[in-house]
C-alpha cells in the first residue's frame, strides 16, 4: 500500500492484491481543492465500483447532464463497461475509494453480468442492498486507510463467499481470452485469439457479447488504450513531456494520428486536452488504477 499527499490537501492511497482474481486495484481518495473543470472519466476495460465517504458523486453522460438538474447522484455506485467518457462534476471536499473490477467477477460481486450493469453508471443501493451503505458508514468512520481497506476487504470477500455456486459461472473460454487480449496489452489479432482458445471469431463474438456486453476488439482496444493512458500519466507523474509519438508506437497503434483517434472515441479529447484537465490530479498521485510500469 502506498500513499501520496500534497500541501492542498490531495492525497491517493492504494491497495494492492485486495482480492486478487476480482479486484484489479483499489484506490482511496481524498481532495481538498475545487477543480476547475468537469472530471472526465475515461473508459476503462474494468468495471468502477466507488463507495463515496462525503457527499454523493455527481456524473452524468455528458457535460450538460453532469452539470444540470438531472446529473446522477450516488454515494455508492457501479460503473459498467463504456466505450464513451464519463463527466463527474467535483466536489470541494471528496472522500472515498475507487475500486476496478474484473468484469468477468460481476457474477461473484453483483450477481449479474458485465452486461446487465448499464453502459455507465447503476445505483449502488438498488444492485446491492441496504448492506453497502452500512459499509459506507463503517468506512466512513474509521479513523485511517488502512482499516477502512479491511472493511471493504471482508465486505468484498463475503458478496464473493455468499454467491452460490449456480450453473451460469463464465465459461472457461471467455477467461482464458481475457487472459490472453490481457497479456498482449490490446495488440493480438482476433484471428490469434479465436484460434488460441478453439473458437470461431463468430463464437467468440458471442461469448464476449453475451457476458461483458461488448465484443473482443472493442475490448482489446481499451485494453490498448488503458496502457497508452497508463504510460502518459506515468510520464507526466515523474515531471516529463510525454513523447506521444513514442508512446503510440509502444502500445502498438500505427502512429500517433491512430492514438489521436482513439483518445477521440473514447475521451472526447485530444491527448495533450487530457493531460492539460488531467495534469495537477496525475501529479498529485491520480490515474493509478491501472498496471504498474516499471521505468
Amino acid at each position: 500500500m502506498e500513499a501520496e499527499t500534497d500541501p492542498a490537501g490531495a492525497g491517493y492511497v492504494r491497495a494492492d492484491h485486495l482480492l486478487p482474481g476480482y479486484i484489479a486495484s483499489a484506490v482511496g481518495y481524498a481532495s481538498d481543492y475545487l477543480q476547475p473543470t468537469l472530471h472526465r472519466g475515461l473508459p476503462s476495460a474494468h468495471l468502477t465500483f466507488i463507495f463515496s465517504l462525503a457527499d454523493p458523486v455527481i456524473s452524468g453522460r455528458s457535460p450538460e447532464q453532469a452539470r444540470g438538474s438531472d446529473a446522477l447522484r450516488n454515494h455508492v455506485l457501479v460503473g459498467g463497461l463504456h466505450t464513451g467518457p464519463a463527466y463527474i462534476r467535483p466536489d470541494e471536499h471528496q472522500r472515498g475509494i475507487q475500486i476496478a473490477v474484473h468484469p468477468l467477477a460481476a457474477r461473484s460481486l453483483f450477481g449479474a453480468p458485465a452486461r446487465e450493469l448499464g453502459a455507465l453508471v447503476t445505483d449502488g443501493p438498488d444492485l446491492l442492498g441496504a448492506e453497502a451503505e452500512r459499509v459506507r458508514a463503517r468506512m466512513r468512520e474509521a479513523s485511517a486507510w488502512p482499516a477502512r481497506f479491511t472493511i471493504l476487504q471482508e465486505y468484498l470477500r463475503g458478496r464473493v463467499d455468499a454467491r452460490p455456486r449456480r450453473p451460469e459461472r463464465v465459461r472457461p473460454e471467455l477467461v482464458e481470452a481475457w487472459r490472453w487480449l490481457a497479456w498482449h496489452r490490446g495488440t493480438g489479432s482476433m484471428d490469434g485469439l479465436a484460434a488460441h482458445v478453439h473458437l470461431s471469431p463468430r463464437q467468440l463474438r458471442t461469448l464476449f457479447a453475451r457476458e461483458v456486453g461488448l465484443g473482443p476488439k472493442q475490448v482489446s482496444r481499451l485494453m490498448r488504450f488503458n496502457h497508452a493512458t497508463s504510460r502518459i500519466a506515468y510520464a507526466v507523474a515523474g515531471g516529463a513531456t510525454p513523447d506521444l509519438a513514442g508512446v503510440a508506437v509502444q502500445c502498438g497503434y500505427f502512429d500517433h494520428a491512430h492514438l489521436d483517434r482513439d483518445f477521440a472515441q473514447f475521451a472526447g479529447i485530444s491527448p495533450r486536452g487530457w493531460i492539460a484537465e488531467e495534469r495537477r490530479n496525475i501529479q498529485d498521485g491520480g490515474h493509478r488504477n491501472g498496471e504498474t510500469l516499471a521505468a
